[in-house]
């Protein structure tokens, strides 16, 4: 059912192009204020969040079952198996607030941590608490026995906010370099595997 749902407009609302138009709203605000760090931030995320869902749908067309799929039910639009329209609308947007909440010192350390490197952990396990209640919910689905808080946070959301936060702080040629590169591969990947329907 899920795969079915992938791309199908049959529950598409209004709601798409109000968190389109939130979406663009916040990264023109942060434009206008030349906050180029904390939009490098939320790029970052956005671009490893669309390789992982990208990998879960090639990973849902070897095996016939993603690490996670999203309900047709709970969402206007499923983009791939694993990902719908709201969700990957707040992904867009949560590097950007996160790293707006770091301490200005990307050098500082907290309890002899890093700061950066702490609050990644920090939000990934934020994150984690509530992907717990997702998967307690019809609108979104945990496949594998094996596949739970735990995974989601060490290998997904850890990586997810440290791209957020090192890229954020990096120069500007790096922070083009890592977003550019991941958003050509994404496209690529995408180009080349929906229209063979792969993903």
């Amino acid at each position: 059912m899920a795969k079915a749902a992938v791309r199908s407009t049959d529950n598409f609302n209004w709601t798409f192009i109000g968190l389109l138009a939130f979406v663009v709203y916040v990264y023109a605000t942060e434009y206008q204020r030349k906050n180029y760090s904390d939009i490098a931030a939320g790029l970052a995320l956005y671009m490893v969040h669309w390789f992982y869902e990208i990998m879960n749908a090639i990973i849902c067309a070897a095996t016939g079952y993603a690490l996670w799929t999203v309900s047709s039910q709970s969402t206007s639009f499923i983009l791939l198996i694993g990902v719908s329209w709201e969700l990957s609308m707040m992904f867009s947007v949560a590097g950007i607030a996160t790293h707006k909440l770091l301490p200005a010192d990307p050098g500082k350390r907290i309890l002899g941590i890093n700061n950066r490197v702490l609050f990644a952990v920090a939000n990934a396990a934020l994150f984690s608490l509530v992907e717990i209640f997702l998967a307690s919910t019809p609108a979104f689905i945990w496949v594998y026995p094996w596949w739970g808080a735990l995974p989601v946070f060490i290998t997904t959301y850890i990586p997810f906010f440290l791209a957020a936060f090192l890229i954020g702080d990096a120069k500007p040629k790096t922070q083009k370099l890592f977003i550019g590169i991941l958003a050509v591969l994404n496209i690529l990947l995408l180009c080349i595997l929906i229209p063979l329907h792969v993903i």
